[in-house]
């Protein structure tokens, strides 16, 4: 309780306070109380409005497209087949690889000039594409890496939720003439929608808070098209100073990510209790 009061309960409640005050450290630290004045600026604030959009495109494409690809993994690797534990690791290696690292190995994968991508489109007759240069693919590439990163983790979990399922389930639907799509059909998925609802919610509270990828890969760039609201946020804190409207951006942030957590977990609980 100690820990958590210091480093975690203390630092939010400092920054909540500070959310009312002009805390701004290029002018020497002055504090000047602002009340709402913060909050009241953040609908005005068109490219606070579009990390929104942006973060909030790159939680869908990615939460979405990574469970939809773990979860017929989880199947496969759930059944009777060989070498099962070197698939699920070369799956999960991702998940385990710092972000930093892994940033720069695939920023250079993206290099529209040495990058492998554009060496195997030409392969193909592609011309080359500037992944990371264009508005319209920037965001786009950072979504197919982090797909790459996060879908070995929902495998995992998903994979442990397959196995908890009575095997007995199966034997009977096999003895009833079940083919292996109806199992998955009708045992499978109803079965796995407690799990199913913790994979969603964990993947979208993640997604919301993307920073490393945008810091060493594009610094928000081109033109915003990349830009998210954490790595928004850190802007206006560690470059702009001015820690009393950051600290009502990440306010704000948190309460769009508690609202949208919460109704996730409404509407999943619910299906989960059909």
């Amino acid at each position: 309780m100690i820990a958590y009061t210091l480093f975690l309960l203390w630092p939010v409640l400092l920054g909540l306070r500070m959310s009312f005050y002009n805390w701004n450290l290029a002018g020497g630290g002055t504090t000047d109380f602002l009340g709402l004045a913060n909050y009241q600026a953040l609908p005005h604030d068109e490219r606070f409005m579009s990390a929104i959009r942006n973060t909030t495109l790159f939680s869908f494409a990615t939460v979405i497209a990574s469970v939809l690809l773990a979860l017929p993994i989880a199947v496969v690797l759930a059944g009777k087949i060989r070498f099962t534990p070197i698939y699920q690791a070369i799956f999960f290696l991702p998940v385990i690889t710092p972000m930093v690292p892994m940033s720069v190995a695939w920023k250079w994968i993206f290099d529209p000039t040495h990058g492998i991508l554009n060496y195997l489109l030409s392969l193909f007759g592609f011309s080359p594409v500037g992944w990371l240069i264009y508005p319209q693919t920037a965001l786009w590439a950072i979504i197919a890496m982090s797909i790459w990163k996060v879908v070995g983790y929902n495998m995992v979990i998903l994979l442990v939720g397959i196995k908890n399922i009575p095997t007995s389930y199966y034997e009977a639907a096999r003895i009833d003439g079940a083919g292996a799509f109806r199992r998955f059909r009708y045992i499978t998925l109803p079965l796995l929608n407690r799990t199913s609802v913790f994979v969603l919610l964990i993947s979208f509270i993640s997604a919301f808070q993307l920073f490393d990828p945008i810091f060493v890969m594009t610094n928000g760039g081109p033109a915003d098209a990349t830009t998210t609201a954490v790595y928004y946020i850190y802007r206006q804190a560690f470059q702009f100073l001015q820690l009393g409207y950051a600290s009502a951006l990440s306010v704000a942030l948190f309460a769009i990510i508690l609202v949208f957590s919460l109704l996730q977990l409404r509407v999943f609980r619910d299906r989960a209790d059909e």
